[in-house]
């Protein structure tokens, strides 16, 4: 009898990586693999916390492991610094990642491992898919118009873009300069790229990591992206005439959710405790009248910016939903106005985290103020959702761009938002006839998700990478 397959998956450390990286990890595991999902000590941990034990250790055919970061433990639950743990998994990760799999294959209870799946930011694990002879998938999680950003990282070097001449360049509307140089990007200015490149050192270790990560990627028997062919097809040929292989298999929480085994799809990501009591709050809400915020797991902001959004939401008159994590404002302590509280106790609700595919699916929410990660964006997407996008840092301003030009879903707020900006922008989407174009065309895209052939590139991606004899 033939053994199963057995995929070790291995995401990022960070919330916006696990999420993808687990819900692909299901979907093999429906399509009969054997999983090893390693998380990182530190990020095991948290999901320890917030899942519960059982949950991580209720399937004989889907486990977990773990292996160190390299980093000091920070002291509360939150999300590391991201340039630390890139420099860090490059650096220290490749080892223990070996004994794992060396661990996994003396192990007479489990198949011997058979294939790789690994985030596109951990490509260390392509020296240990070689040393095996097996096939390794990397899975970039950013869009494929995020991903094709990093991937011509080189291209705005060679054109002068990179490294800025001067810190005033960041004001003084260099940013503002179309990008000419990339094909399928017209119109796209520098601010709307990847931002690591807004820097005037040439060394700056996201850039040179970026520029890596992508080279490296060339050896990959696959990429995959959580994306599907009608959104981006422009973008996914441009790729594909830099990577000789890749694969659009998303959005993988629709899949997930059509073939995922019913227990499995109790076996949650979030590191954070998720309270679903909002689920109630919004069923008191009419159609299409509650804006959710939610600025992701990673973007801070000031105690000002906090103030002026809330304000700015307050204003606005409408309802919300205000996802407010507890790391999310930098430095000083987070304090709403007791003001605010007062004014909105009546039309808005704030949560430390949610469960959001729900949220986002409620008949009641009418509009996301949203980060534009990519997760949350194509979350969005798949729930008809029109979106104000205020990007943070990454790709996060590449996929606002395509939100707001390409696929007509979204309105921009400039990083500097104040509150008669924010209340301007918010009734524009809730209430005016803007906001009624864009909930259209999000049923449009909406309607394009359900017809989209990834799911027969996921059969295609295992049939003809993962279990090839």
């Amino acid at each position: 009898m033939m053994k199963k397959p057995h995929a070790v998956c291995i995401p990022f450390p960070a919330q916006g990586h696990i999420n993808p990286m687990l819900l692909l990890a299901k979907i093999l595991h429906s399509k009969g693999f054997h999983i090893t999902f390693v998380n990182t000590e530190y990020n095991h941990q948290r999901l320890v916390k917030s899942q519960g034990s059982d949950a991580l250790t209720r399937y004989t055919s889907f486990q977990f492991e773990t292996i160190p970061d390299g980093l000091p433990p920070p002291e509360n639950d939150v999300t590391q610094d991201i340039p630390s743990l890139c420099k860090s998994t490059s650096e220290t990760c490749l080892e223990p990642f070996k004994k794992l799999l060396s661990k996994l294959n003396e192990t007479t209870t489990t198949p011997p491992v058979s294939c790789i799946v690994s985030d596109g930011a951990m490509s260390f694990s392509l020296d240990a898919a070689d040393a095996l002879g097996i096939p390794e998938v990397l899975f970039w999680t950013p869009s494929a118009c995020g991903f094709l950003g990093y991937a011509h990282y080189n291209t705005l070097r060679q054109n002068g873009l990179f490294p800025l001449k001067d810190s005033a360049d960041l004001t003084n509307g260099f940013l503002n300069s179309i990008v000419h140089c990339i094909p399928s990007m017209k119109g796209m200015r520098l601010k709307d790229m990847p931002s690591f490149v807004r820097s005037i050192d040439p060394n700056e270790l996201m850039v040179n990591f970026c520029i890596r990560e992508c080279a490296r990627s060339k050896r990959a028997s696959v990429i995959i992206l959580s994306t599907f062919e009608d959104l981006e097809q422009e973008v996914l040929n441009e790729l594909s005439t830099i990577y000789p292989s890749i694969f659009s298999v998303g959005p993988l929480h629709t899949i997930a959710n059509c073939i995922v085994e019913e227990d499995l799809k109790l076996l949650g990501s979030s590191l954070w405790k998720e309270d679903t009591k909002c689920m109630e709050w919004l069923d008191s809400k009419d159609t299409n009248s509650v804006v959710y915020v939610n600025f992701g797991s990673i973007t801070v902001m000031t105690s000002q910016q906090l103030i002026e959004f809330s304000w700015g939401l307050a204003n606005s008159n409408q309802n919300f939903l205000w996802v407010i994590r507890p790391d999310l404002v930098s430095g000083d302590s987070q304090m709403l106005p007791p003001e605010f509280i007062e004014a909105t106790c009546e039309r808005g609700l704030l949560t430390s985290w949610c469960p959001q595919q729900k949220v986002l699916n409620h008949p009641s929410i009418g509009g996301f103020l949203t980060h534009s990660g990519w997760n949350s964006t194509i979350e969005s997407i798949s729930s008809g959702v029109p979106m104000i996008c205020w990007p943070f840092f990454a790709e996060q301003p590449t996929n606002c761009w395509y939100t707001c030009h390409q696929w007509l879903i979204g309105m921009e707020i400039e990083s500097d938002a104040d509150r008669k900006e924010v209340e301007r922008i918010v009734r524009a989407l809730m209430v005016e006839e803007t906001g009624n174009r864009m909930r259209k065309m999000a049923m449009v895209w909406k309607k394009k998700v359900e017809s989209s052939s990834s799911l027969l590139n996921i059969d295609k991606l295992i049939n003809q990478v993962l279990i090839r004899s």
